[in-house]
């Protein structure tokens, strides 16, 4: 599987992915102090605290891949569908459906692993600024940095999971921008955030769309035999 995983990776040249990932890091940061140094200016209190600060980077940090990973999943299994490569893939000794678990698993990987380091990016580089510039009254504590670090891995497990929802819409015709714009749909839903009640910070409705997402990936690795690439 590793060596597969390996193999698509190669082939897919994820360069552009790193790319993407650090210019979203750039622009979120840039927006983060934006939007701090608005509400300096007009006194808004409800934006100009450490909490508010976390959640507004956790939410775009999440927003921001699962959206690269319907990216990727366009690029890694839609396209080929689509193009008709996958099935010089099939022509291969190789297990249909670990070819398919093994795409899907870069995607969820990936997804993981720039949403932990990115939050981390994030929050360091902001609160770093802050200690000079005074953008919000008070710095983060030890304590805080502890709680967020502790909720990190939870939510970037369940932003993995439910990245897979795409590939059941993209599936339907192999389509691409179906597949990119059902991943924008799902962010909506799970990175809501309003001030009476936040989804983005609701763990069970995030687990609950990782299910999903993961029922999605298992039963399109699972149907792959069925499937034509058409």
């Amino acid at each position: 599987m590793f060596h597969l995983m390996k193999l698509e990776m190669k082939k897919c040249k994820l360069g552009w992915y790193v790319k993407g990932a650090i210019i979203a890091n750039v622009v979120m940061i840039v927006l983060l102090i934006f939007v701090s140094f608005v509400a300096q200016i007009e006194g808004e209190t409800e934006i100009r605290n450490v909490e508010a600060i976390l959640l507004m980077a956790s939410t775009m940090v999440r927003g921001t891949f699962i959206i690269f990973a319907g990216v990727l999943i366009s690029k890694l299994i839609i396209e080929e569908y689509k193009n008709k490569t996958i099935l010089l893939m099939f022509s291969y000794p190789i297990n249909r459906k670990k070819l398919i678990a093994s795409k899907l698993l870069i995607t969820a990987m990936l997804t993981f692993i720039t949403i932990i380091v990115s939050n981390i990016l994030l929050v360091g580089v902001y609160f770093t600024i802050n200690s000079y510039f005074s953008m919000i009254p008070n710095s983060i504590t030890t304590n805080q940095l502890i709680q967020e670090g502790i909720k990190l891995v939870p939510f970037a497990i369940a932003a993995a999971g439910t990245s897979l929802i795409p590939l059941y819409f993209g599936m339907r015709k192999y389509s691409v921008p179906t597949t990119i714009v059902s991943s924008i749909l799902v962010v909506t839903i799970a990175c809501q955030s309003q001030p009476e009640f936040a989804l983005a910070t609701f763990l069970p409705l995030q687990l609950a769309l990782a299910a999903i997402g993961i029922m999605i990936a298992y039963y399109g690795i699972r149907n792959i035999e069925k499937e034509d690439a058409l």
